[in-house]
């Protein structure tokens, strides 16, 4: 596995993954669309917040299970908690410092959201 780090905007959050990134998610519910983030999922062990627990909001819509934070100044999105997994952290691969590089190599997967399993 490589650590990755990652980070919104102002650099006001600031954390770091251990990951092997060989692909990445598109998720097509109604938040994820109008946000346009590449997700990545990693075990809680692997997710480190380094810095900027202080500079996050919180967004939670529908039922609530699922978990969106955002920088406060900013407003990027770097990480969540997924619905369908909430034990796991999903990050925003478009906030990784290697994204050039993890996109050239990862394969893109289409998640769809807007039929969501657990809705089924």
């Amino acid at each position: 596995m490589k650590t990755y780090r990652g980070s919104c905007h102002c650099n006001a959050v600031t954390f770091q993954i251990e990951a092997d990134i060989n692909h990445v998610s598109v998720c097509n519910c109604s938040v994820c669309r109008k946000k346009g983030i590449l997700h990545h999922a990693v075990q809680d062990k692997h997710f480190t917040l380094m810095e900027g627990k202080e500079n996050l909001s919180l967004y939670q819509f529908g039922t609530h299970e699922a978990s969106h934070w955002f920088c406060k100044h900013c407003g990027i999105h770097t990480f969540g908690r997924p619905r369908m997994d909430p034990s796991r952290y999903t990050v925003n691969v478009r906030c990784l410092d290697d994204f050039d590089d993890i996109v050239k190599k990862a394969t893109e997967k289409v998640f769809n959201g807007k039929r969501h399993p657990l809705d089924q």
